[in-house]
């Protein structure tokens, strides 16, 4: 089951209920995704390495850009594009009609903190007809079905990246795994373009432990536990840790502290 922020005002609530980032398996996996985009050395490596190794869960496209405020949408160029593998026709299409300003899947992007499924019921329905025409038009590249996580740059811009086929097969424990490839591909992709993604936030020992916890998949329970400290003082430091690397969410967190060596 998906928590959005509209069921519980605080994003790291669904953190502390589940606990853990993905589950042991699917982390491995993970991981080993995660080396790989470590060595691309230009964005189509990276798109080619993130689709080579998500095949086997139907996804044939991926589109990741930045994302301007609502009322710039009618901006969105391709510049805003980070990577993406979408067909050529209906990248031109998407661009050359402004579909960014009508596409429901941005708008939810720009006012959720965690990652949904386009087929989720608790997703509300495009009203629009030029909403309705994008999903369809998307549909007829085989752009049916999809799941994508909001993101947050350093400097606090808004992004997202979008995991997109005729039909992903995705169970509950592969989108904890989504968002921390999506985090760290989107990082490396900015990387590889030039943009500012360093930064020099430093985290106390305790942060650092209590992230490094977090990436080994233990519930904030368990964390306390380890730790000696209440699941309120591991929350504490989970919030300074998202402060301080301008994440949105634990799994972003995780992503951001295996890019930045804090987590081994």
């Amino acid at each position: 089951m998906l928590y959005f922020v509209g069921e519980a005002a605080d994003p790291g609530y669904q953190e502390r209920r589940t606990g853990a980032v993905v589950s042991r398996k699917p982390l491995d996996h993970t991981l080993k995704l995660l080396k790989e985009l470590d060595r691309a050395g230009s964005v189509p490596e990276v798109v080619a390495t993130v689709q080579r190794q998500l095949a086997g869960f139907g996804i044939d496209a991926i589109i990741a850009g930045l994302l301007p405020t609502s009322l710039a949408l009618n901006g969105f160029n391709r510049q805003f594009l980070v990577m993406e593998s979408v067909p050529d026709e209906w990248r031109q299409r998407y661009l050359h009609r402004r579909y960014a300003a009508h596409d429901p899947i941005v708008a939810q992007t720009l006012q959720r903190q965690t990652g949904f499924a386009w087929s989720d019921p608790a997703l509300p329905p495009p009203t629009s007809a030029t909403a309705i025409q994008i999903m369809n038009e998307a549909a007829d590249f085989d752009l049916r079905d999809g799941y994508t996580v909001p993101l947050t740059t350093v400097e606090g811009e808004i992004g997202g990246m979008s995991f997109a086929g005729s039909r992903l097969e995705l169970a509950p424990e592969h989108r904890g795994m989504l968002t921390l490839v999506a985090s760290y591909a989107f990082g490396h992709a900015l990387l590889l373009r030039g943009q500012p993604i360093e930064k020099s936030a430093k985290l106390s020992p305790r942060e650092r432990e209590t992230l490094q916890w977090a990436a080994e998949g233990k519930t904030d329970w368990e964390i306390g536990e380890i730790m000696g400290i209440s699941e309120h003082g591991v929350d504490s430091n989970l919030r300074c840790v998202r402060a301080k690397l301008r994440t949105r969410n634990r799994a972003q967190s995780v992503a951001e502290g295996f890019r930045l060596g804090l987590i081994v």
